[in-house]
């Protein structure tokens, strides 16, 4: 049984990587402060979800934490570093606790985390890991320049890794998605929302469960020679 550690898995994009990872026969660690009402409602088991409390704004505790996940459950066949804040707000007025909060869940926290992670995976000799990146890295969008900054780097620590741990056989990928149909844009207005489909090639905005499947893509055997790259699920927002 291969495990999958998939961090934000109490609700939007984590929750469906998780149910998506275990169907397909992965026994997924998922990761979040709590379990939300819907994970809770998620049967447990072997080759299933079981759910890990962690707050991964606490970097300090994170080695401890993946220590602890290997002792109970072994080695790491997958990390899907899925967790972020998507708190939106315009540079000059933004707290700075608020900025430090978002440049340390979204980028130190996932590097921290793979740090750990990394080393099971680089004594078996293979091992996937994804980062949840975003369009608007390379796009741009009002009010979210500090959340773009994050993913940005992200982008650049997935190339770089690949390179470090490519010899190795564990595969480093970034997928990109675009305003998926989740929490995290449920603020946006009705007309945005319509503004953002009508400008997608397909019509449309993508679903978390298309994220997740391209998710399962990148751990399977079929994405093996898939590494150091970015995905990007849209629905052709960004073609």
């Amino acid at each position: 049984m291969r495990n999958v550690i998939v961090t934000g898995a109490s609700r939007g994009l984590g929750l469906a990587i998780s149910r998506a990872l275990a169907a397909a026969g992965y026994q997924v660690i998922a990761v979040a402060r709590k379990p939300g009402e819907v994970l809770a409602q998620v049967p447990r088991g072997p080759g299933a979800i079981q759910f890990r409390a962690c707050d991964l704004l606490e970097t300090a505790a994170l080695g401890g934490f993946v220590s602890a996940l290997r002792k109970e459950f072994g080695g790491f066949y997958g990390l899907v570093n899925n967790a972020g804040l998507g708190t939106p707000g315009v540079l000059a007025m933004m707290r700075e606790d608020r900025l430090e909060s978002l440049v340390r869940l979204n980028t130190i926290s996932p590097m921290v985390l793979t740090k750990h992670v990394v080393r099971s995976m680089m004594s078996a000799r293979e091992g996937r890991i994804v980062n949840m990146a975003s369009v608007v890295a390379s796009t741009g969008y009002h009010g979210l320049s500090v959340y773009s900054a994050t993913k940005a780097s992200l982008i650049g620590f997935t190339r770089s890794l690949a390179r470090e741990v490519g010899p190795l056989g564990i595969t480093v990928n970034a997928i990109a998605p675009g305003f998926i149909a989740t929490e995290m844009t449920g603020e946006l207005e009705g007309g945005q929302r319509e503004q953002i489909a009508r400008r997608s090639a397909l019509k449309r905005m993508a679903e978390a469960e298309d994220v997740a499947a391209a998710v399962e893509f990148l751990l399977s055997e079929k994405a093996r020679n898939i590494t150091g790259t970015t995905l990007t699920v849209d629905a052709g927002n960004t073609a």
